[in-house]
């Protein structure tokens, strides 16, 4: 068995190390197993030492010209040497004893894939309660969040990964269509819940509540055409970090 880690970047040469530095120790579980593992770092057209960064930390380095991420999971994947993939972001910290929640995932052998509820680095209000939300929603339907998720290689080249269409929401999307790939093999997409992923709350500081409502009304408004405007999604594309 081995696992490849994809790491998406744009421009987190500030919180990549960090990332990478946790995603090596919880390997460890893995590796406790006997099995490989590969970190994969899909540099999205950065424009400051991200590329560098991750040579640094020891990982394989792709590229991907086109800043959107789900084509910069694509790129990550497609590189790929493992039989399951871990989609981690690059401010998340995936702990060790969730690395094993996912191995005793895999080793049952009635999972196709899945993901893990969240919690933020730090105390933050506004942030705290969407994420709450976020969660019970995540639990009840299924839905992976983008910062972790976890499936089988040949299930997720299957179904050609990431929409390319969406530059918001393409884990919901993949989440829907694994689940839909699991139903006819008879295995399920997990949302895992009892150790979280540790997720950055820096967005609480770069971005207002005006800004957030903004994006909401647009959203409400219009979802579809949302989600596939880059410019309408800057939160994940405007570079600010």
């Amino acid at each position: 068995m081995k696992i490849s880690c994809v790491v998406p970047a744009y421009n987190e040469e500030k919180l990549l190390g960090r990332t990478l530095a946790c995603i090596g120790e919880s390997a460890l579980a893995f590796e406790a197993l006997g099995w490989g593992f590969e970190v994969i770092v899909c540099d999205n057209n950065s424009t400051d030492r991200t590329a560098a960064v991750a040579t640094e930390c020891g990982a394989r380095v792709v590229f991907e010209r086109v800043n959107q991420i789900g084509r910069a999971r694509n790129c990550g994947a497609a590189a790929a040497t493992g039989d399951w993939l871990i989609f981690v972001d690059a401010d998340s910290e995936p702990s060790r004893d969730l690395f094993e929640a996912v191995a005793r995932a895999i080793g049952s052998g009635r999972v196709i894939g899945g993901g893990s509820t969240v919690r933020m680095d730090r105390d933050a209000p506004f942030f705290g309660i969407w994420v709450k939300g976020w969660n019970l929603i995540s639990r009840t339907f299924r839905w992976a969040a983008g910062s972790f998720i976890f499936c089988e290689t040949s299930a997720f080249r299957s179904i050609a990964g990431f929409s390319l269409e969406l530059y918001a929401s393409e884990e919901i999307d993949l989440s829907k269509r694994l689940k839909k790939v699991g139903r006819t093999v008879s295995k399920s997409f997990l949302i895992l819940h009892r150790h979280p992923l540790k997720t950055s709350a820096r967005k609480m500081d770069l971005y207002s509540l005006a800004e957030v409502r903004r994006f909401l009304r647009t959203f409400l408004r219009h979802p579809k055409s949302t989600l596939k405007d880059p410019a309408a999604c800057h939160f994940w594309y405007d570079g600010r970090r």
